[in-house]
């Protein structure tokens, strides 16, 4: 069964929304409505549009269908540039629907162009413009060699019409089709005679360190026809594209057949280039508007995954985090057992292990104030994965709604500055710190400055580089002001009232700590952190490979519900993996836990990062400094938020609650 919703799915149809939140949610999709009524783009997934032909157009049915441009990126380079930064046929009446914040800070820079088809009409070899190169110009010979640097990179178009992608089909070598959201520029052969990128599926392109560029492009658009209403409507269910390459021998005969448009390394004379289309209509009577994603999601790469691998790993996980808690609860109740079945004063001074250390596993551990903000920023980190991936396991979040899951996982992480605060403050009161005050402004400023200096740094490359994906200064400056302006004072109101709680431990720890004996090797805290953190991360790495192959290799992800599931696993795993050498520490009288449990989980995010360094020199084709600047610089960010993530006090409370019941068998011990 599928783990995700059909794209396009209302929500409300499947009574996912309860009355009182479905009318917040009306509210508040009327009130965006309004806000943005000027440039409006229709709200994915819950607003479908309708088409016509010409004589039938009316103010709810188009006529016209129009194809949008989205940025270009390469999978060997980490830097997009924006459509209209190469020299292509652009939109005299250049329109930017309105981005949210996501498709900001994500580098979507979404304009109309000039490609227009009326509905359900045929066109066959339209020209949309000419393009002239000359050497004597510096500006047109510049605008020529980012062309082929382009070319040479392997950058990749995104059209998107009526809000989905344009995609490109082609047959692999193993006989399957493979199809993808994007299509290239063009393609390059070397001065040796390799064919590189889209050159493998054109035999015909056979010279020698020629550049050949895709200028026509053949579309066919299918449509669900219903003419049950209003005289009957159509719905565009999909897009597809065939690249080609024409050279065309003049503007008033133009034929999209012949030799392929070549642009030479070196050129002395002047040419031109002729960018054209065909497009044509098809009814398709079994894909439905709701459905129209389905076959989009099922044709793209890496996306027929081998199920039966990914439940064995689901088994193995839950096999394993079986083990964990049996043996802890076995071994806790057969040393209770033992301890209350001794009836002398004799046999009780015999005690070993954690019984010892009862006056000592509450003693603070050092540096308490760094161990409260880390446990304050992860409960923050994690209360927003969990509502985010919640709504996007419900369908909220889909594909469909450019830039919506970064957004959410942004203003999340801003409004929940209220439980880091509390978690922070009370767990430094309880550790019996004193400077609560600092406790607040490093719990509100440490790790999110951190993340913000390195994002900042990355912003400054692409600025140098001109890239799509640097965030304006303006926008900046709104991240400072949703910061400074809300994520602060409520982590302040979070400190206040945790400052005034703190945990009750059941017993009272010693004045003067415990001598710790000489510990083996297998005691010793490296080797449990190192063997801890394993489980966690075999729970999440082959999530881990779909999630950057999204991210570097721009494929969609769209498997939240599996996603949600391991997610839950995750938790649980970092839980029992963090108990376990903790009750070993403790069996050998070491009660220096408190770090040990939190680098126990968190050590994870190191083997995320070990991952990462090789999915960067086995799986990615990346060449420049400046971009492996930025997937480093990226990946460190992502290391640290995933660091939170594992090591926070939901795990840590795990242990706390495990050590109370530790304290409590004591003292039902000494009763008896």
């Amino acid at each position: 069964m599928s783990t995700r919703f059909r794209m396009g799915t209302n929500p409300w149809r499947l009574g996912l929304v309860r009355p009182g939140l479905r009318w917040l949610l009306g509210l508040g999709l009327f009130l965006g409505l309004q806000a943005s009524r000027s440039a409006a783009f229709y709200l994915p997934g819950l607003a479908p549009v309708n088409f016509c032909e010409a004589s039938r157009e009316t103010a709810t049915c188009k006529s016209t269908v129009a194809l949008f441009v989205n940025r270009l990126d390469s999978v060997e380079s980490v830097l997009p540039y924006e459509y209209n930064t190469f020299d292509f046929c652009k939109d005299s009446e250049r329109r930017n629907p309105s981005e949210n914040l996501g498709q900001v800070l994500f580098g979507e820079r979404i304009a109309s162009s000039p490609y227009k088809f009326p509905f359900n009409r045929t066109g066959t070899c339209v020209k949309v413009c000419v393009k002239s190169y000359d050497t004597a110009n510096d500006d047109q010979e510049k605008k020529l060699a980012f062309l082929r640097k382009g070319i040479r990179l392997n950058y990749q178009h995104h059209w998107i019409i009526d809000n989905m992608p344009v995609i490109w089909c082609r047959n692999t070598g193993d006989g399957t089709k493979c199809c993808t959201p994007g299509f290239p520029i063009g393609c390059f052969i070397t001065k040796s005679g390799e064919s590189k990128h889209a050159c493998l599926t054109h035999p015909e392109f056979d010279k020698s360190n020629i550049y050949f560029l895709f200028n026509h492009v053949d579309i066919t658009i299918a449509y669900h026809e219903d003419s049950g209403r209003n005289g009957g409507f159509a719905r565009l269910v999909s897009a597809r594209l065939e690249p080609q390459s024409y050279k065309h021998s003049g503007e008033g005969r133009l034929a999209c057949n012949g030799p392929p448009m070549e642009i030479p390394e070196e050129h002395t004379e002047k040419f031109n280039v002729t960018y054209t289309y065909s497009v044509q209509f098809e009814e398709n009577k079994s894909i439905k508007w709701a459905s129209r994603w389905d076959y989009i999601l099922d044709s793209m790469p890496h996306t027929n995954i081998q199920w039966l691998s990914i439940m064995n790993s689901f088994v193995i996980i839950l096999f394993l985090s079986g083990m964990v808690a049996i043996i802890i609860l076995r071994t806790l109740h057969r040393d209770i057992i033992r301890y209350n079945e001794m009836s002398s004063s004799e046999d009780a001074q015999e005690d070993f292990g954690w019984k010892l250390l009862h006056g000592d596993v509450f003693r603070p551990p050092r540096s308490r104030m760094l161990l409260s903000v880390f446990l304050g920023q992860g409960t923050q980190v994690l209360i927003m994965t969990f509502i985010t991936l919640l709504l996007a396991c419900l369908g909220f979040l889909s594909p469909s709604n450019r830039g919506a899951l970064m957004t959410c996982a942004v203003v999340l992480w801003v409004l929940l500055g209220t439980p880091a605060g509390y978690v922070s403050a009370r767990m430094y009161k309880t550790l019996k710190g004193v400077k609560w005050k600092t406790n607040f402004l490093l719990t509100a400023l440490l790790c999110p400055g951190v993340v913000f200096a390195d994002l900042f740094f990355m912003n400054v490359i692409l600025w140098v580089e001109g890239s799509s994906a640097a965030i304006s200064f303006g926008t900046l400056i709104g991240i400072l002001a949703m910061w400074c302006g809300i994520s602060v004072p409520l982590t302040f109101v979070g400190a206040y009232f945790g400052a005034k709680k703190k945990f009750r431990f059941p017993v009272c720890t010693n004045q003067i700590p415990r001598h710790i004996p000489q510990q083996s090797f297998f005691t010793k805290p490296l080797f449990g952190i190192m063997v801890g953190g394993i489980l966690p991360f075999g729970c999440v790495f082959i999530q881990l490979f779909l999630i950057l192959n999204s991210i570097w290799s721009h494929q969609m992800y769209f498997m939240f519900g599996f996603l949600f599931l391991v997610f839950i696993i995750l938790l649980i795993t970092c839980s029992e993996a963090a108990v376990l050498p903790c009750y070993f520490y403790l069996c050998a009288e070491d009660y220096h836990w408190w770090w040990r449990a939190f680098f126990t989980s968190s050590f994870t995010a190191v083997y995320l990062l070990i991952y990462t360094v090789h999915y960067f020199f086995a799986k990615l084709q990346i060449t420049g400094t400046a971009s492996a600047i930025l997937y480093f610089g990226y990946t460190m960010a992502m290391v640290l938020i995933f660091f939170l993530f594992t090591g926070n006090h939901r795990m840590t409370s795990c242990i706390s609650h495990s050590l109370k019941r530790l304290g409590d068998s004591h003292n039902v011990i000494s009763i008896n």
